[in-house]
């Protein structure tokens, strides 16, 4: 099993979304993150999905979902050709006796702290996965409050992009 990461070009109109992730539901595959957004242009969507599953399996998905409608592009894209980046913003307690094994994790991680109260600070934290994933581990011994997650998003290097033509 691999995690694929697939950018989708679609249409800006309500309901697009809600037949992508069918499409995926239909078929029994698992959505591991999703971001969705307006692009350089207000007619258009982008969206970056990651999934887990085997090489047929993403050819299935880039078949069905190229038959969609509003669906103008698709392309999976290559971890070495491409750079994606997650946003993470964790509120975790604000302990005198912990305080700064949190602040010292914040800058080594380059980190921010974007709150600070009485009882808790939020930092926000962006990066490819692994390092999310790793602050997040980091945090747990001192008090993860709440935490909120973004999905991938992703852009391929150079001059490769997804637009429609």
């Amino acid at each position: 099993m691999e995690k694929f990461v697939i950018a989708i070009l679609v249409s800006n109109v309500s309901g697009v979304l809600t037949r992508v992730s069918s499409m995926f539901t239909r078929r029994g595959f698992n959505i591991d993150s999703l971001a969705v957004g307006e692009t350089e242009s207000f007619d258009y969507s982008r969206i970056t999905i990651t999934f887990t599953g085997d090489r047929a399996e993403k050819k299935q998905l880039i078949r069905q979902l190229a038959k969609l409608y509003d669906v103008k592009e698709v392309e999976v894209l290559d971890k070495a050709e491409s750079v994606s980046r997650e946003l993470l913003l964790i509120k975790v307690e604000n302990r005198p006796e912990t305080r700064q094994d949190i602040m010292s994790a914040v800058e080594v991680f380059r980190c921010k702290i974007i709150d600070y109260s009485a009882v808790s600070l939020i930092c926000e934290v962006t990066g490819e996965s692994s390092k999310i994933q790793a602050f997040i581990e980091l945090m747990k011994p001192y008090g993860i409050i709440e935490m909120c997650r973004t999905g991938m998003v992703a852009l391929e290097r150079g001059n490769n992009c997804l637009k429609s033509e």
